[in-house]
């Protein structure tokens, strides 16, 4: 971590200290990690915990992938699926598809909502992209496709021929529904107002770290994806791991938020998952 993220860290955390506790428990009451939710305007069932796969994600790789390998990883995700936790998450930039395939040996195919990402932009880029994933995930089809990494609010006329691929994609059911990740608030505001986004992935924590902007900032443009129906996913919950000592504070924020459906966690051991999956209980129960 350098020394920019540990100021930001400590800057979010004295906000996460003063964050009121007790309004956010009485509306985080009987929410567990297993919960089903129907994310939107498609409708696709996944678990309120998604099984992360990204931490530190990068050029192939990420902590889960090199420090577990391809049958740790998998032996990760079908421990999360025994658990009520089947909706996985995997992106190409991280280089999890192989283990989602590895997984998916044990588990049918249709008892799982997988997640994944791509950075193409041009029609031809996306038509290889789709290929190779699945191949990669050993699927005919992708639950939720994202445009991974939106930076700029221009971003629709950038990735335009990728998305008319995308559509063509959903039209004959290999796509179920479409959206993207976004990194900046100028990409989350035009995801948020443009009717193309189906599921955004958004950044979400109490305290700022790792975020596109504030809270008391991000969430009015959240609040307008709820809005318009789209479905919402949090990532970065624990701030990248900085916040990972203050994980019950995270979870209760995010379980307690009227506008994030759902959120992904990426755990580099089962007993990590197991914890979260715990505390996820824990925090549901409190009034």
């Amino acid at each position: 971590m350098n020394r920019r993220t540990l100021i930001r860290a400590g800057a979010g955390l004295a906000v996460l200290r003063s964050f009121p506790s007790p309004l956010l428990s009485a509306s985080a009451q009987e929410k567990r990690a297993s919960d089903i939710i129907e994310l939107g305007p498609r409708k696709v069932r996944v678990s309120r915990l998604a099984a992360g796969s990204g931490t530190n994600g990068v050029g192939g790789a990420s902590n889960q992938t090199r420090r577990l390998g391809l049958k740790g990883l998998a032996d990760l995700f079908h421990a999360a699926y025994d658990q009520g936790v089947f909706f996985w998450d995997s992106a190409d930039q991280y280089g999890t598809h192989p283990h989602v395939r590895e997984a998916l040996k044990r588990v049918p195919r249709e008892k799982v909502v997988i997640l994944t990402k791509t950075h193409a932009s041009t029609e031809k880029e996306m038509r290889a992209d789709i290929d190779r994933f699945r191949r990669e995930l050993g699927t005919d089809y992708i639950d939720i496709l994202l445009l991974h990494c939106m930076m700029d609010g221009g971003w629709p006329q950038r990735k335009r021929g990728a998305m008319a691929v995308i559509d063509e994609l959903q039209a004959k059911g290999i796509v179920r529904t479409k959206g993207v990740s976004c990194h900046t608030m100028a990409a989350l505001r035009t995801a948020a107002s443009h009717p193309w986004v189906e599921v955004d992935l958004a950044r979400f924590n109490p305290a700022g770290v790792q975020m596109d902007a504030p809270p008391a900032e991000v969430l009015p443009v959240l609040k307008q994806m709820k809005a318009a129906g789209k479905g919402i996913i949090g990532m970065k919950i624990y701030g990248a791991g900085a916040l990972r000592n203050r994980a019950d504070e995270c979870l209760r924020f995010a379980l307690a938020s009227d506008v994030i459906d759902c959120f992904t966690i990426g755990h580099e051991s089962i007993g990590e998952l197991n914890d979260t999956i715990r505390r996820i209980a824990a925090a549901g129960r409190r009034g």
